[in-house]
């Protein structure tokens, strides 16, 4: 698995009670899901109830480090959004859906990536960004055969 350490410019993600597991996870190079424990429904981005049943039962299911995913949807960026952008432009932000769990879509940046290369359905896999000394950020790289 390949980890990408880099100086950091842009916001760091903030933790707070529903994504505190999510983070947790991130930091440790891991994907960690919510998942209902009702409708057994996984939510992402996590939230204090289930976004289908509306149950407050929830848990969190580990995925592990290996996570592979294909491009659902994209857009690429030639402007900085905010202050420490501007200097990873064209920025391909994209919208993942998981091979292990179809129905959980996760948006990230792919990187190491040609404008020109990405495509929906283009095979990528989770990577992380250390981007302090104790926050990961999970990202995407295009997979290689």
């Amino acid at each position: 698995m390949k980890h990408v350490t880099t100086a950091y410019q842009k916001p760091i993600p903030l933790k707070d009670h529903d994504n505190k597991p999510y983070w947790d996870a991130a930091d440790k190079h891991q994907l960690a899901l919510q998942k209902c424990d009702d409708c057994q429904s996984y939510a992402q981005p996590p939230g204090p109830s289930c976004a289908k049943c509306g149950s407050q039962h929830v848990s969190w299911e580990n995925f592990g480090d290996d996570i592979k995913a294909t491009v659902y949807s994209y857009v690429v960026s030639h402007r900085p959004f905010l202050p420490g952008f501007q200097d990873e432009l064209p920025t391909i932000i994209a919208l993942a859906q998981l091979d292990d769990v179809p129905e959980v879509k996760i948006m990230g940046n792919i990187l190491h990536c040609e404008e020109k290369d990405v495509e929906i359905g283009l095979p990528i896999q989770m990577t992380w960004v250390d981007i302090t000394e104790d926050r990961a950020l999970p990202q995407w790289i295009p997979v290689t055969n």
